[in-house]
């Protein structure tokens, strides 16, 4: 008789996340259960949305499965039900960190607090690497042994940056750029080619409060909310589909140094959710909007 102790423990099942967006018809929940369940596949967690203004159909699963299923058997075997329907789909290991970077200037408080959620796992991500135009960063990117990487931007060199840039994300295997707080208009050409892969963090004064010093702008006329929107970056400035928001009301008594610190917190929220959602495959693309599955 065996000792059960020294049996082996059950492997645990593999976890997946499938999302969808198509047009909407009947019978899409069906064919993705039905799947599921001849494949051998267990639904954990299941989220969908029909937008009847667009007509489009939107569907997150978390599923497990245990082998001989695989991702690739997985992908293979799904692309017939995506054909069918005209889905945009992707099957992904719900374990897996999207790799990122994440590009800064002269603002640090996005780029730190998204440092500290990665390293204590509050982020599934793995940071490749970090861009600025600056070099005020570099120690602080150092202490957390990823690679820094200065790239100065210039009205002269501003192609060649981007390129740099693109050749960065190549290389790395880069899913996601978050710009957090990088000080820098990207071209429609770089926006183009990292169409829903690049989020942003800005005030949620725009477009009321443009150009510097937006919070003592806001002070002057004596605002009683803060905000800041975290959004997919498009060739529209600060115009991309919106992803997450943040507010605080603030009173008369906040002084302008006051409300740049309260921006801070909201900017830091905001951004961190966004990337979040992001790279748990939360959010999905609705022409100008976004369905979030929180």
């Amino acid at each position: 008789m065996s000792d059960p102790k020294s049996a082996s423990p059950a492997a645990r099942p593999e976890q997946y996340v499938l999302t969808v967006s198509c047009p909407d018809k009947q019978g899409i929940v069906h064919a993705v259960s039905s799947y599921l369940f001849m494949t051998g596949c267990n639904i954990e967690d299941s989220q969908q949305f029909g937008d009847h203004e667009t007509g489009l159909f939107f569907m997150r699963v978390h599923f497990s499965a245990e082998p001989p299923v695989t991702l690739e058997k997985l992908r293979a075997s799904f692309a017939a039900i995506g054909d069918t329907f005209q889905m945009d789909w992707q099957i992904h290991r719900a374990d897996e960190r999207m790799r990122i970077i994440l590009m800064v200037s002269k603002f640090g408080h996005c780029l730190n607090d998204l440092l500290f959620r990665a390293r204590i796992g509050a982020l599934p991500v793995e940071i490749a690497a970090v861009v600025s135009n600056h070099t005020d960063f570099a120690e602080l990117v150092g202490s957390y042994d990823i690679p820094f990487h200065h790239i100065p931007v210039t009205k002269d060199t501003k192609e060649a940056a981007e390129a740099q840039l693109l050749e960065l994300v190549r290389a790395e295997g880069v899913e996601l750029v978050v710009l957090a707080r990088y000080m820098q208009v990207l071209s429609d050409a770089l926006c183009k080619e990292l169409s829903g892969r690049i989020i942003n963090i800005h005030h949620s004064f725009l477009p009321s409060f443009k150009g510097a010093k937006p919070y003592h702008q806001a002070h002057v006329r004596g605002v009683k909310l803060i905000g800041a929107t975290a959004h997919y970056v498009t060739a529209d400035l600060d115009e991309g589909p919106i992803i997450e928001q943040e507010v605080e009301r603030v009173g008369h008594e906040v002084t302008p140094d006051g409300l740049v610190a309260i921006g801070r917190d909201v900017e830091c929220q905001a951004l961190a959710r966004a990337v979040k959602w992001h790279s748990e495959h939360r959010v999905l693309l609705n022409g100008s909007r976004t369905v979030v599955f929180a």
